[in-house]
């Protein structure tokens, strides 16, 4: 078998090494390791393979702390120091601006980063009946594969969810209708944590009674999802604490629904908000846009320096329940939320929503490539862009260097998702 020296990792946290000529993906390798490998799926200019063994360990390497690592597809990077995990996540941030966009910062802001166990407080679970063995399995797929792995805790829960799946199993088992659930999701909030059973077919009365009962015994509410998201509603407790989370040091709180996206890590994401705030340095007398808003995480935020904030965001539904927080936290006088599709955006539409003296950007994964583009020659003097996803990240900054006129100003990695390869940022631009 092939021997290998790991040069890096990959935006899937694999091992990088080189045969021939080619690259070479090893799964669970590490920077620095040389490793035995053998390789499953050979390409012209790349092969993937799996990891034998390791001849020269990283001292960054860990013994994992899940008895699932390795199977279960929930986590890729357990074997790795945290501080480690946080520092290949910003080389990751700063190749794919490079590589993808020919871009570099003036500076590299210091990596946010906070406690890497329980922090997941937002999740979809699948669910499947095994009927040969008359029992359920409730967790994330197994590593590259459509099974569900057999988990009976997680360690990046919060501790009281983890202690839930061998009951909920049990729960699900016991229903009339087991075969035809096929996903839970969970969301812990600031006073309740709030389970939503998606169901194919109509609960029986002794289903509702024994979700009564769940309820009552484990402290926990639960949501019902007949079909599509919009069709999600409260079961039980009725009525029963809200659902919300908190952003303290704004004096926020904001509530949403288990289908709502909402940050995955609350300590994190105040961390983040905090540095966002900071960037952008929101003024009395600024008209601010607060773009992809969603339920209002940074607009209400903005809002609370005084500023005049325009929140646009896709969905109707998050638009309302934006309203509703404004109002609710005493800030409607200052918020505007609007309706637009962004991924369609043009010079003339968004001009048509007047002048910003300064925006904030958190699109999804796919980026906000057309709203950069759109940019006219009278657009903000600062964008600070939260990201999901370096690649998008990296081809939007090119769009603002290279044809807005704007400087990238400074960039940093975020850790929202310990233990995963999955690479949150934070970048902002002026212009020149």
């Amino acid at each position: 078998m092939p021997i290998g020296i790991i040069e890096s990792l990959d935006h899937e946290a694999r091992g990088i090494t080189r045969l021939e000529g080619k690259t070479v993906f090893v799964d669970s390798a590490l920077p620095g390791e040389t490793v035995e490998y053998a390789s499953f799926r050979r390409k012209p200019s790349y092969e993937l393979a799996h990891l034998v063994s390791v001849l020269r360990p990283s001292t960054a390497r860990v013994e994992p702390r899940c008895p699932h690592f390795g199977v279960c597809g929930g986590c890729a990077m357990q074997h790795m120091e945290p501080s480690a995990q946080v520092a290949a996540k910003q080389r990751v941030l700063e190749d794919s601006l490079w590589h993808i966009g020919r871009v570099r910062p003036d500076s590299i802001l210091p990596p946010i980063h906070g406690e890497p166990w329980g922090y997941r407080h937002r999740a979809r679970l699948a669910v499947r009946k095994l009927a040969q063995k008359g029992g359920v399995l409730i967790g994330f797929h197994e590593w590259r594969s459509s099974y569900i792995a057999d988990i009976q805790s997680c360690a990046i829960l919060p501790p009281h969810v983890s202690a839930l799946l061998m009951p909920l199993r049990d729960l699900i088992a016991s229903l009339s209708i087991a075969e035809r659930v096929p996903q839970l999701d969970f969301a812990v909030g600031e006073r309740c944590t709030a389970l939503l059973l998606r169901i194919l077919e109509p609960l029986k009365a002794k289903d509702e009674q024994l979700l009564r009962d769940f309820a009552d015994r484990h402290n926990v509410v639960f949501y019902l999802q007949p079909k599509g998201p919009d069709t999600a509603y409260r079961f039980y407790p009725l009525p029963g604490p809200r659902l919300s989370y908190t952003l303290p040091e704004f004096d926020l709180e904001l509530d949403f629904r288990p289908t709502d996206f909402t940050q995955v890590n609350h300590a994190v994401n105040r961390v983040l908000m905090r540095r966002a705030l900071r960037l952008l340095d929101p003024r009395p007398v600024e008209r601010i846009a607060d773009m992809f808003c969603g339920l209002g995480n940074f607009t209400l935020p903005i809002a609370r320096s005084g500023a005049s904030v325009v929140g646009i965001e896709g969905s109707e539904t998050l638009v309302k329940r934006g309203r509703e927080s404004a109002l609710s936290n005493g800030l409607a006088e200052f918020v505007e939320f609007g309706l637009a599709n962004l991924f369609e955006c043009s010079e003339a539409s968004l001009a048509a929503l007047g002048h910003f003296d300064k925006m904030l950007i958190d699109p999804p994964r796919e980026g906000a490539l057309e709203l950069v583009r759109a940019i006219g020659p009278d657009g903000p003097r600062r964008i600070v862009y939260v990201s999901c996803n370096p690649a998008t990240l990296a081809r939007d900054a090119a769009v603002l260097v290279t044809s807005k006129g704007y400087r990238f100003v400074a960039a940093g990695a975020v850790n929202m998702f310990p233990h995963t390869s999955h690479v949150e940022s934070i970048a902002v631009f002026e212009r020149v």
